[in-house]
């Protein structure tokens, strides 16, 4: 018997594997030739797992539309501190969920191709959009257009505050470089950069790659878990939030909205790093520093201590 393929009803969120994604992102479409098969698409992806709300896709074609809008005249990278924390607020998940790259295949080629070619791709020839990478469709979740910003938003919020996710969103390095580095999956360490560039301590893409080569190699011999604590994540309280996006109201245009209020990260910790990363800082090399001298005077203690508090050598 043949197997009766399934098809994702109109306006909701299915998963379209990476396979049949990749099967489509030929060089015409990505050089803005050819159409994305969207429909076709629909009919080889799995419908969501449940019928609630979070699974409505609406709500994201709004979110993309309104950005097209407010940035049309300037860079399409300046919409993705707007974009990320509306979509997380929107896109209610868990991150074992997150994780699952047939979801963003979906979003990027069924739901919302345009916007990917917006943000992502060149004007050739009029109307034609070009878009360089097919990673920006699909691909790893620090590349993907959409899994970028959700992952940004869900890293540097602290708890319900979605501010330092934006203010790290401002900063494309952040979002190429710092979020292919192991410390990004550490709070305290993400709430710290997220300081350091809200107080304009780091402020150049060159810093901030010195600065997470730094800490990379330093944190072979640092502990974060004991230099800067991390309290436990109330995993009830992000499931209540999930689970209340059905009759949630819209993301907010002009302010940001509110997140799961499920633990913010200590402020002890946050400053404590900051000042380890201000150190840090203040010894690393700098990419195109003047005669090779570091991006800030070091400090008269004589550098950066790599003994871990309160351990014995």
């Amino acid at each position: 018997m043949k197997a009766t393929k399934s098809v994702v009803p109109e306006g909701r969120i299915g998963r379209l594997s990476d396979s049949a994604a990749l099967r489509v992102l030929t060089s015409g479409v990505l050089r803005g030739f050819e159409q994305i098969p969207s429909r076709r698409l629909h009919e080889v992806s799995t419908p969501p797992p449940d019928g609630s709300e979070r699974w409505g896709s609406e709500a994201i074609r709004d979110l993309c539309r309104e950005a097209m809008r407010r940035f049309e005249e300037g860079s399409p990278a300046a919409s993705d501190a707007w974009l990320a924390p509306r979509l997380h607020y929107t896109l209610r998940l868990t991150r074992a969920e997150a994780t699952e790259s047939a979801l963003w295949n979906f979003l990027a080629l069924c739901v919302a191709p345009d916007f990917v070619q917006w943000r992502w791709g060149k004007s050739k020839d009029g109307e034609r959009r070009e878009v360089g990478q097919a990673a920006r469709f699909c691909g790893p979740w620090f590349s993907q257009c959409f899994s970028r910003l959700w992952w940004a938003a869900e890293i540097f919020r602290d708890g319900k505050d979605y501010e330092p996710a934006e203010i790290a969103c401002r900063n494309q390095d952040v979002l190429n470089t710092y979020l292919r580095q192991e410390l990004v999956t550490y709070r305290p360490a993400a709430q710290a950069v997220a300081r350091m560039l809200e107080r304009e301590v780091v402020r150049t893409g060159r810093q901030l790659n010195a600065l997470t080569q730094g800490a990379y190699a330093a944190s072979a011999t640092k502990i974060y878990e004991a230099l800067a604590p991390d309290d436990l994540q109330d995993f009830g309280a992000l499931q209540d939030w999930i689970d209340s996006r059905d009759g949630a109201v819209a993301a907010p245009d002009d302010r940001l909205p509110v997140g799961p209020d499920d633990g913010g990260v200590g402020e002890q910790s946050v400053e404590t790093l900051v000042k380890w990363f201000e150190e840090l800082l203040s010894v690393v090399k700098v990419r195109g520093q003047k005669d090779e001298e570091p991006a800030v005077k070091p400090p008269a203690t004589g550098g950066v201590s790599l003994d871990k508090p309160g351990v014995s050598p």
